[in-house]
């Protein structure tokens, strides 16, 4: 038996090659001239010989597959089967790689299989074939079609009609359903169909506990098939006697809704599952103008985008969620009766195609999450590098390779970490400043300017911090106005020099140091939660701004660190408190991920707490308040013995880790 095969190298040809090879006799595989080495690693994987797996070279897109006369002649009167498999197979391709694939491909196709006076053409199209179709499609359906706006809808169809009215050779069609991976290794080669939604599943997963019950979609019937079932289905439909011109559907016959089908996959990536599904058809009554005009709405359309693009989901996926067609498949289970060969149910293997998906296909698993994949040649600014979260932050930088500015008050000190950090090879560029003064942040935006022409990341970090009671601070205005200077006009100012350039560029990220206070609505910080919340609330609204322009914040909502800055509350030596390097990796994440706020566990509860229950959120903070006192410095007293810490405070802290008190 000698066979041709058209798309042998690709998806569903590798495994229906294994499945020929059992038979014996001679496969013939198209392949372009720069896809021999191809062929010959796949060869190894099945085992075959050369004289087994013989290569033709030719191309789809050229007249009888541009296969050289010698190899026609050859082959003319010697091919039993001939299998066009080659196609696009890919609802996000564009419309002219799709005609050339789908259509002409066809074409060159059935030329090739005359001019080789082929025993049969078998032509693998695609339920696609029947668009949109309202209702249940048969196998002898063709011109029933309808609604085929789509590309790949429309090509799949006008490729089968080639075959109906053009082929000179005896025929048989086969309409496979949407194929993914096999249902019992999972291997897959590409994101399509159902394994687009994988990533929206894996997100949920990480943001909720599997238990969490959810809200989804029900949606239409989605036939998806393993493509072993396919290769098999095909193999022995192909080699029964007596079917030529018929079309067969090698469909699930009782396909699950889209609802369904995602909680199939929750199950199997252990995600939470939709308890609740809604159907989008009862928005029926709501007419298709009113409809239209919402969707095209420019706000509507940019957040559907943006979405649609952080999921990895083709705008076009979206018109198969309420898919309208059923597939009768009576012709092919009159077939395969008595072969074995049957649909495997979803749950059964859905485990191993999320196993496979997660561990070779999921596309984060091909990003550069690494700080160096960051930061490397690129300017990054950290202002109060010389000590605490700041000087942990530049050493990373620096070992990542940024080329870093660094900025800070004193001379002497940024001249040493300048030293230090240079000793780890980084690229440091020391620039005196201090930042509560508007002035000098003006010439240390120039200077940074002047040297290296923009900036890409900027880390507020500079910041004073005052731990003292209202009661203490009647005659202390002034600590409210140096915090504001510093940690909010200073910032600002920052970013309202470097942003031009950024918004130019369409480039940057700004990472603002807040504080867990701005969450908890700490007491004894009113001067500074007051500037952090400022900053959080001017981020806010620039972000809204320079959404559309790449230009990015994060603001961390940091909790209590072991700095200098909070030397002079003794009492903080008893409580627990992250290291500078445990702050510094937020910032890495912030910097790396880019995502709109990083606060601990805590501190988000206590946001919603004050949210839901603004009373109950106050009286937990006033215990606090009234649980540990005002520091000796506060009180304007000089600092004596270290203050004894009670087991109620210490256990207070504990429970309430990373907290001002």
């Amino acid at each position: 038996m000698h066979y041709f095969l058209t798309g042998g190298t690709g998806f569903i040809g590798r495994f229906f090659v294994e499945t020929l090879l059992k038979r014996g006799g001679t496969i013939h595989l198209l392949v372009r001239e720069e896809s021999l080495d191809k062929l010959a690693v796949l060869r190894e994987r099945w085992g075959a010989s050369e004289d087994q797996v013989k290569a033709v070279v030719g191309n789809l897109g050229k007249p009888n597959l541009g296969i050289a006369d010698s190899d026609m002649n050859a082959l003319k009167g010697n091919v039993d089967h001939f299998f066009h498999l080659a196609a696009v197979y890919d609802m996000g391709a564009d419309e002219a790689s799709q005609r050339t694939a789908n259509i002409d491909g066809t074409h060159h196709a059935i030329d090739a299989a005359d001019a080789m006076q082929a025993g049969c053409f078998h032509h693998v199209s695609s339920i696609a074939a029947a668009g949109l179709y309202k209702g249940t499609f048969r196998e002898d359906m063709f011109e029933e079609a309808g609604k085929m706006d789509h590309p790949y809808l429309r090509t799949k169809h006008d490729s089968e009609r080639i075959v109906r009215e053009n082929c000179q050779v005896p025929f048989r069609i086969y309409r496979p359903g949407m194929v993914i991976g096999h249902s019992e290794t999972g291997q897959m080669d590409k994101v399509d169909g159902p394994y687009y939604f994988f990533k929206l599943i894996q997100k949920i997963r990480n943001t909720l506990p599997q238990w969490v019950p959810t809200i989804g979609v029900e949606g239409g019937r989605l036939n998806i098939v393993p493509v072993d079932f396919v290769v098999k289905a095909l193999d022995y439909i192909a080699h029964t006697p007596g079917e030529d011109g018929k079309c067969f559907h090698l469909v699930d016959s009782d396909p699950y809704k889209v609802g369904e089908v995602l909680n199939i996959f929750s199950e199997a990536g252990h995600a939470p599952r939709m308890a609740m599904r809604v159907d989008s058809r009862m928005f029926g009554f709501v007419p298709p103008f009113i409809r239209q005009s919402l969707k095209s709405l420019p706000p509507v359309k940019r957040l559907t985008g943006a979405v649609l693009d952080d999921m990895g989901i083709p705008p076009s996926v979206l018109s198969f969620l309420n898919y309208p067609t059923k597939f009768d498949a009576r012709e092919t289970e009159r077939v395969l009766e008595g072969s074995g060969i049957e649909v495997p149910r979803l749950p059964d293997y859905a485990p191993v195609i999320w196993d496979y998906w997660e561990r070779h296909l999921d596309p984060d698993l091909y990003k550069d999450r690494t700080l160096k994949g960051a930061v490397e040649g690129r300017v990054c600014v950290v202002t109060g590098a010389t000590s605490g979260i700041g000087l942990a932050t530049a050493t990373k930088l620096a070992e990542a390779g940024a080329i870093l500015v660094i900025g800070a008050r004193t001379k002497d000190k940024l001249d040493e970490v300048s030293q230090q950090l240079e000793g780890l090879g980084g690229d440091i560029h020391p620039y005196q400043c201090d930042f509560s003064d508007m002035d000098d942040c003006d010439r240390f935006v120039k200077t940074v300017l002047d040297n290296h022409g923009h900036v890409d990341v900027l880390v507020n970090n500079a910041g004073r911090s005052i731990r003292r009671s209202l009661d203490l601070s009647f005659d202390r205005f002034h600590d409210f106005e140096r915090t504001m200077q510093l940690n909010f006009f200073g910032a600002v100012r920052l970013i309202m020099g470097f942003a031009p350039t950024m918004l130019e560029r369409r480039r940057g990220h700004i990472v603002n140091i807040s504080s867990i206070g701005v969450l908890t609505n700490a007491p004894r910080f009113s001067a500074y939660v007051s500037s952090k919340s400022a900053l959080d609330a001017y981020s806010r609204c620039a972000a809204s701004e320079w959404s559309d322009r790449n230009v990015t914040f994060t603001t961390i909502n940091m909790p209590l660190v072991k700095t200098p800055m909070i030397a002079p509350t003794k009492i903080y030596d008893s409580v627990p408190t992250l290291t500078p390097e445990e702050a510094a990796d937020m910032v890495a994440d912030a910097i790396v991920h880019r995502p709109k706020r990083i606060a601990t566990r805590l501190g988000t509860f206590a946001q919603v707490l004050h949210a839901l229950a603004p009373k109950m959120g106050e009286i937990i903070m006033n215990t606090g308040y009234r649980m540990f006192p005002d520091s000796a410095a506060a009180t304007g007293k000089k600092s004596g013995e270290k203050p004894q810490v009670s087991t109620e405070q210490v256990a207070f802290a504990a429970i309430m880790r990373g907290i001002y008190w």
